[in-house]
């Protein structure tokens, strides 16, 4: 299946659905991208207002995941879709899911900003979680450039991605224990980074799972819990 495949339908207004809701979901993607450079930013310069404002924000993610949810309903009852077009609704769904708890983890980390800007701040400001914050950014950025695009390339570059993401997450916990075990008064600040680190790391796991989807969409294998390996074998032997 590829993008020039949406459109060969008798009729015309399903084309049109079909492409609206791409758009949208592409459009709540933008959102949650964003989100998640402001929570990051938040953090980072321990502005407050930002952080509040990525808080009250998530309200318009969860927004558009009911409206896209329901939209692919009403295709779903009025066309009652078959093959590729079936794939792509319920690819749709998954990602939108995915997006909104995205969104959920944006919010986490703008609310342990909020927390962590009331405490002493360590000299390397966070560095630690600016740099893996932008990446996962950039990992949701390509798994929804993926989805846009049907390119199962850029798909598997999110999940190696994810690789790396996990490794620098394991590095960010290791050294904050050890910090907690060095000088106990730093203790409640490093629960917060701790936190902020699990909900960063979580949020390169659900762009890994919008990359699976395109999998899905595009060959109808469904290679979720499926390792690297594994995936790039069996894609190589189509």
């Amino acid at each position: 299946m590829d993008k020039s495949s949406i459109g060969q339908h008798i009729s015309q207004q399903f084309n049109i659905e079909l492409e609206e809701i791409r758009s949208r979901v592409l459009a709540m993607g933008g959102l949650v991208e964003e989100q998640i450079a402001n929570a990051i930013k938040s953090l980072i310069d321990a502005d407050v207002n930002l952080a509040q404002a990525v808080i009250e924000n998530d309200i318009n993610v969860n927004a558009a995941e009911v409206a896209i949810d329901e939209e692919c309903s009403h295709v779903i009852a009025r066309r009652q879709p078959a093959a590729s077009d079936l794939r792509l609704i319920v690819a749709v769904i998954k990602t939108i899911t995915d997006l909104e708890r995205i969104g959920d983890q944006a919010e986490r980390i703008a609310r342990m900003g909020m927390h962590l800007a009331e405490l002493e701040r360590p000299k390397n400001n966070y560095i630690e979680i600016q740099a893996v914050g932008e990446r996962v950014r950039q990992m949701v950025h390509k798994a929804l450039d993926a989805f846009a695009r049907m390119d199962i390339g850029t798909a598997i570059e999110v999940a190696e991605d994810d690789l790396s993401v996990d490794q620098e997450y394991d590095g960010i916990m290791r050294q904050a224990l050890t910090f907690m075990m060095e000088d106990p008064r730093s203790i409640t600040r490093m629960l917060d980074v701790m936190w902020t680190a699990r909900a960063i790391e979580r949020i390169g796991d659900h762009a890994k799972n919008i990359s699976e989807y395109v999998i899905y969409l595009v060959k109808g294998k469904d290679v979720r819990h499926t390792s690297l390996e594994q995936i790039q074998k069996q894609l190589k032997s189509d």
